[in-house]
């Protein structure tokens, strides 16, 4: 099984997403370590990407999560995935490889962006991200304002996960 924690930046994919990974036994991957240096330098400067800047990283993240599920490895996938057209890319089909929209306001979201610094991305980009953001109409969605533990145990509940998620 794979696990795709979904959202734009701030609602904490990856600090959840490397909770997850280790209540679970499973792999942990950050979609933001396979953006190529163009889409790094956009993102710093402020700008935000295009779905041609997205395409190449999409399909860098989908041959993982295939190579994943042919050898039957947990991942937790920690990626913005905005649109669902990028979550088609991605193979999630709430079976194998199952969506998490971590949602929060745009309050909350600034607030956590104020208390954090990222490698590259720029926090004047959440703007953009919330208006690309197509909301899922299917999968998990979780509800951000309590602890990354809290949030962490929902999904293990949730989706019914133990010690390994297979």
């Amino acid at each position: 099984m794979v696990i795709v924690l979904i959202g734009p930046m701030g609602c904490g994919k990856t600090r959840i997403g490397k909770l997850l990974a280790e209540k679970t036994g499973s792999l942990f991957d950050d979609a933001d370590d396979f953006h190529p240096p163009e889409n790094v330098e956009k993102m710093r400067a402020g700008i935000a990407l295009e779905d041609k800047d997205r395409l190449g990283w999409l399909r860098i993240l989908s041959e993982r999560i295939n190579s994943r599920l042919e050898r039957d490895t947990p991942l937790v996938l920690a990626c913005s995935a905005l649109k669902q057209s990028y979550r088609d890319i991605l193979g999630i089909d709430q079976k194998g490889v199952i969506s998490v929209y971590l949602k929060g306001s745009f309050e909350l979201l600034q607030k956590r962006l104020s208390s954090r610094t990222h490698e590259y991305m720029n926090d004047s980009l959440l703007t953009s991200q919330m208006k690309t953001m197509e909301e899922p109409a299917d999968g998990l969605i979780v509800d951000i304002s309590g602890s990354p533990e809290e949030i962490t145990d929902e999904i293990i509940e949730k989706l019914h996960l133990t010690g390994t998620n297979r």
